[in-house]
């Protein structure tokens, strides 16, 4: 059994699926990136996890947050390494129990869960293939120390941002593309003109992304 709560959308396809699984951001649940299962494309066996810790009066998180802190976050980097070992572990876990390419497997994150979805795949790039990082950032300090080159290569990376993102400042995303590349990681990123959230225009570049990568 899974240790994350999750819903499911099939494949159109019996076996070898391609596995998109999807990481909410801070304070939602795994109904809000499921709202945009139904139009991708069908060949995705597309999963929609629940972050692991509760929170009042609802919604969920990967990890804790004190807005109090200096420079206005802090994030408990332990709790965050917890929950990229839980993402980590359910990749294998959906990989085991429904019909799915192992070798095929793409995240899509959006703000919390775009910063567990980088360090998943860099952390553990042999369980990935492709991550869609929307409205979120390279948090160095929640990946390992040193990073194979060789490892991470074949990673392919959509990284999209808001120009007035008032949660999390786009020059912090401004910075993934630059790290990416010189991982020597294929990268994309597009910044668009909207606040912390999801434009009609990033949804369908990513669409186009993703029918690109399957």
């Amino acid at each position: 059994m899974s240790k994350l709560h999750y819903i499911t959308r099939p494949s159109s396809l019996k076996e070898n699926a391609p596995l998109l699984i999807m990481c909410h951001g801070y304070g939602s649940d795994e109904n809000d990136l499921f709202s945009f299962a139904s139009e991708l494309p069908e060949e995705f066996f597309i999963i929609s996890v629940r972050a692991p810790h509760p929170m009042q009066p609802n919604g969920n998180a990967w990890y804790a947050i004190n807005f109090d802190a200096e420079k206005g976050k802090w994030n408990d980097v332990a709790q965050a390494k917890e929950s990229i070992g839980l993402i980590s572990d359910f990749i294998d876990y959906a990989c085991k129990t429904y019909p799915v390419d192992t070798k095929n497997v793409t995240l899509l994150g959006f703000s919390q869960g775009t910063i567990l979805s980088y360090a998943v795949a860099l952390t553990y790039p042999e369980k990935v293939k492709n991550v869609i990082a929307l409205s979120g950032y390279i948090s160095e300090d929640m990946l390992p120390e040193q990073i194979d080159k060789d490892r991470v290569t074949h990673l392919k990376f959509f990284c999209s941002h808001g120009s007035v993102d008032q949660v999390i400042p786009v020059d912090w995303a401004q910075k993934a593309p630059v790290y990416l590349t010189t991982l020597g990681i294929d990268n994309v990123f597009t910044e668009y003109p909207v606040g912390h959230g999801v434009a009609p225009q990033n949804f369908h570049d990513l669409k186009a992304w993703l029918e690109k990568h399957i």
